[in-house]
């Protein structure tokens, strides 16, 4: 019976100060961060996005027929090109390169066998 009483007790300290340890408000932890209650957190600023021309699913289809003007395998560019613009939102200006003005979304998407996936 003794050994029941003193595991309650334990169980019932370690419950409050657990309680009252979360109780420190968000002012105190900012005031403990940065020194005065009305400072404010330092806040990130993200560096800006790299130009390009964000291109809807409706005008798509042309800019990838000018894409893939060239290709060897039209349908096969298309297909890729349009798949490509519909999710990265973007087609590289001319018929070959530029992809990099489109963003990591464009460059990165690789196929199964780990080729580009965008033309």
């Amino acid at each position: 019976m003794a050994v029941k009483v003193a595991l309650f007790l334990l169980a019932s300290f370690l419950l409050l100060s657990t309680r009252v340890s979360s109780d420190v408000s968000e002012e105190n932890l900012n005031e403990m961060a940065y020194g005065a209650v009305g400072a404010a957190p330092p806040v990130a600023v993200a560096p800006a996005p790299a130009p390009h021309k964000i291109i809807y699913t409706n005008d798509c289809i042309g800019a990838c027929n000018e894409r893939c003007s060239l290709h060897s395998r039209k349908n096969v560019c298309k297909r890729a090109c349009n798949t490509c613009c519909s999710v990265c939102k973007c087609v590289p200006a001319g018929t070959y390169g530029n992809r990099e003005t489109c963003g990591r979304c464009y460059t990165d998407w690789t196929t199964h066998g780990n080729m580009t996936k965008c033309p």
